[in-house]
């Protein structure tokens, strides 16, 4: 079934979703901060053009939002032109901004009281889960709402999840983002360690690969570690904007994040080091100056 959907927010990853809604079928409205490059999305899906998020959410099934923080989220929602303003009663608001766990609180409060339906649907894959339509959705909310908008949130996941009460999908991603800096530091140790131990590496990862060390950070980045190759995947100031919101949720349940907060300190000597843009596998860099 065909459904008017708009997205807002066409950067590294909502670009390519909103490009895997459309060829699923639907009719998407985009709009981006940037006019220029919501102008070639539709050159290359077709689709619309929207001026404002205003413009972009009415008479819409589906609004979608991928944006850069709280602050934006803010923006594209409650501002002057902000998406709240004309979104019809009976849609469904999905967020996939990786934000706080409290503005989906408050959005969902704020849409319910609005007559429509929100869900805070951060996802996890990086780029190349957005441009290969193969993400895992993370999803807070309503069950209701939740599979009246499965069939569009498809388009472009491998995986989605109702997940609990609104917050429950920001919440999830920050244990999603605890567990790959974990696991991206130790994978940083143990190849340096290998390297210097003058292992053929590609042939330790091949047997490990297939152990009980084996893990997608693993399988995907070991080879661009050894190279010593960062520019691209997920930037180290992504990860550091995610690190701060777990970091800061953690102190309000009383959760312990000793080995989180050491290693957002590393990722600050990385981005000193000029690897603010470096994938997030660049904390090997660290040890190989």
């Amino acid at each position: 079934m065909t459904c008017k959907v708009s997205f807002i927010g066409l950067g590294v990853m909502g670009y390519p979703m909103a490009g895997h809604i459309a060829k699923a079928g639907h009719d998407v409205k985009v709009y981006n901060r940037t006019k220029s490059k919501a102008e070639k999305w539709v050159k290359e899906h077709k689709g619309s053009l929207a001026e404002t998020p205003k413009e972009a959410a009415k008479d819409r099934d589906f609004v979608f939002t991928c944006v850069g923080n709280d602050n934006d989220l803010r923006e594209v929602t409650l501002g002057k032109d902000g998406l709240f303003h004309s979104i019809n009663k009976g849609s469904v608001y999905i967020d996939n901004t990786t934000a706080s766990a409290e503005i989906a609180r408050e959005l969902y409060k704020n849409a319910k009281s609005k007559g429509f339906d929100f869900l805070d649907a951060p996802v996890s894959g990086g780029q190349a889960g957005a441009e290969n339509g193969a993400l895992t959705v993370m999803i807070g909310g309503d069950e209701e709402a939740f599979k009246k908008a499965s069939p569009v949130i498809d388009s472009y996941s491998k995986k989605m999840k109702l997940l609990g009460p609104p917050g429950s999908g920001q919440l999830a991603k920050m244990v999603n983002q605890i567990c790959i800096a974990g696991i991206v530091q130790g994978l940083s140790e143990a190849i340096n360690f290998g390297l210097n131990a003058k292992l053929k590496m590609e042939d330790v990862i091949e047997v490990i690969s297939k152990g009980a060390a084996q893990s997608w950070q693993m399988e995907n980045r070991h080879k661009t570690m050894i190279d010593d190759k960062f520019d691209y995947g997920f930037a180290v100031d992504w990860m550091r904007k995610d690190l701060k919101i777990a970091m800061e949720e953690a102190k309000r349940n009383n959760s312990p994040l000793p080995i989180t907060k050491v290693i957002d300190e590393y990722y600050a000597e990385v981005q000193k080091m000029g690897g603010k843009r470096w994938d997030t596998s660049s904390l090997i860099k660290r040890f190989r100056k």
